[in-house]
């Protein structure tokens, strides 16, 4: 339903006073120094773990209410915590704070003909926005890195989620206040009125940018009906190709974890491609291994002939994203055909060759348009801890102003600086 059609005044009223807030804050944590935003982040890694026992409780109770609802495994699976999970928030926390600030950063200064230098400066894009389902840790993950980039955010997560995030909220509130900063930095709204998305993606008086994280649909109305500039990404639909110069054993492995590390990310491999070439060599073992692990299969009808037990594979299959224990798998002529099928059904996420040709590799890499493009390696590596980014605020599909997982640059903008010394124009 379009947010315009579910006008909710109270609601409305509360979303503008968060982006009044929000405003007042950005101004505040884009001055912050490095040493006060490094303070704050690990003042609320020192909450998280303080609270972890009240986190997990509200997170049991966000896990009973969605296995109520019939949620799918992996989806409950994205949606629960542990203590292992709770840890990992504060050492995300840990990890942000010692990234380089890129804040203020001078890049490019060159002199030109008339003596004044140009140059760049990094700068925080303000107040950011941002709109997720299902996984609690993105609460934490989203502001520490908005926050180091020097923005204040506002956070709306999925009403599955309430109590765990609300519980996060919490902790963000605590570690600002504990190092100095205003708590409105990082704010997360607290009802699951869905007129609550409506009002923040049309909050174009207040908030600079929508990040929305989740669901197809989700993605779709933010992206009809935003004022404000969005960073999305529309699927995961990830693919490996294997190619017929692959090292098979290696194949195995890398299509095997694509696919069974978890389900439920946006890196994991939903339609798997293999050369027909090596497709009597690769199958056989890997049908053994996903249906050891309950995966379904649906496949073409060349891979039906190596594997009968697939179920027939439609067209709908080649164009979804399960996020579940499904595959879908596809013989293909070589590596020209592959590409043409990753180009047709492909979401531009993150694509995988598997070949020992360096000729192979260069062209995959060269003529794959993904946000990430891969050789020899696991889908599910497309994740910014895994880049080195500390965390993610999400992966972007676009190609404006940042592509790939989302870390604290892609929440910046530059400005030009010009230095002269008394410098006027003739």
């Amino acid at each position: 339903m379009p947010s315009s059609a579910a006008k909710n005044p109270d609601i409305t009223n509360y979303i503008n006073q968060l982006g009044r807030a929000a405003v007042k804050s950005a101004k505040v944590i884009a001055q912050a120094t490095t040493q006060q935003k490094n303070a704050a982040l690990e003042s609320i890694a020192i909450a998280i773990r303080k609270n972890c026992a009240t986190i997990l409780a509200e997170n049991a109770k966000d896990l009973a209410a969605a296995r109520k609802s019939r949620l799918t495994s992996a989806l409950l699976d994205r949606l629960g915590l542990n203590q292992a999970r709770v840890e990992a928030m504060t050492e995300s926390c840990r990890q942000v704070a010692r990234l380089n600030d890129p804040v203020g950063e001078m890049t490019e200064l060159t002199e030109q003909p008339s003596g004044i230098k140009i140059g760049k400066m990094r700068v925080p894009l303000g107040v950011i926005g941002i709109i997720y389902e299902s996984r609690p840790n993105v609460t934490i993950d989203a502001a520490i890195l908005c926050l180091k980039a020097g923005n204040a955010v506002i956070l709306r997560g999925g009403s599955e989620s309430i109590n765990s995030n609300l519980a996060l909220g919490k902790c963000l509130a605590q570690g600002l206040e504990q190092a100095g900063l205003d708590p409105n930095c990082a704010q997360l709204i607290a009802t699951t009125d869905r007129s609550a998305v409506g009002e923040l993606i049309t909050l174009s008086g207040y908030v600079d940018i929508i990040v929305p994280r989740g669901g197809q649909s989700l993605i779709e109305r933010v992206s009809r009906e935003a004022t404000v500039p969005v960073i999305k990404h529309l699927q995961g639909l990830c693919h490996v190709y294997i190619d017929d110069d692959a090292d098979i054993e290696k194949a195995i492995n890398v299509a095997y974890n694509a696919k069974t590390r978890r389900y439920g990310v946006c890196g994991a491999m939903e339609t798997l491609l293999v050369a027909e070439a090596v497709a009597d060599k690769a199958l056989p073992e890997l049908g053994k291994q996903f249906r050891q692990k309950d995966v379904e299969l649906r496949g073409c009808e060349k891979s039906r002939k190596i594997i009968p037990a697939l179920k027939p594979a439609t067209e709908e299959d080649w164009s979804t994203e399960y996020l579940d224990a499904i595959l879908s798998v596809r013989i293909v002529d070589g590596i020209d055909q592959a590409i043409a099928h990753i180009q047709n059904y492909g979401s531009h996420h993150t694509d995988s060759i598997i070949t020992e040709s360096q000729a192979k590799q260069d062209k995959f890499l060269r003529q794959v348009d993904s946000s990430s493009v891969m050789v020899n390696a696991s889908t599910q590596f497309a994740d910014g801890f895994e880049y080195g980014l500390g965390a993610e605020i999400g992966i972007s599909t676009d190609k404006l102003h940042v592509r790939g997982p989302v870390g604290l640059e892609g929440l910046t903008s530059q400005k030009y600086i010009v230095i002269g010394d008394g410098h006027i124009r003739s």
